[in-house]
């Protein structure tokens, strides 16, 4: 499910980024383990390994990748919906970003994780 906003008289630019929210948590089977690289278009920084071991950098990674998805694809390649949904108090993300993940997903916000 991608965000589409039409533009209204005194919308903001963050009103109007496209996040993408997937259809269901359980689509996010990305990787659990090891050592993740994103592409630039995801994380333009000079570094953009992640180690998933490592809780600071597993919680940058989640953050970048919802907050810069661009499609489904981005999302269920590199987010794990059981990582996710421990890490989801964690996450810094832009506030209409993490509304728009806590609509659809209510247990995120509830921090109970049930399947969704």
């Amino acid at each position: 499910m991608s965000d589409k906003h039409e533009a209204q008289p005194g919308d903001t630019y963050a009103s109007m980024i496209p996040y993408v929210v997937p259809e269901s948590l359980d689509l996010l089977q990305g990787p659990t383990a090891g050592v993740i690289d994103l592409p630039t278009r995801l994380d333009w920084g000079p570094n953009g390994r992640y180690d998933l071991s490592n809780i600071d950098e597993a919680t940058a990674l989640y953050s970048k990748v919802i907050s810069e998805a661009s499609t489904q694809d981005d999302l269920t390649q590199y987010l794990s919906r059981d990582i996710l949904v421990a890490l989801w108090p964690r996450l810094r993300l832009p506030r209409r970003c993490a509304d728009l993940w806590n609509q659809a997903f209510p247990q995120l916000a509830a921090g109970n994780g049930t399947r969704g």
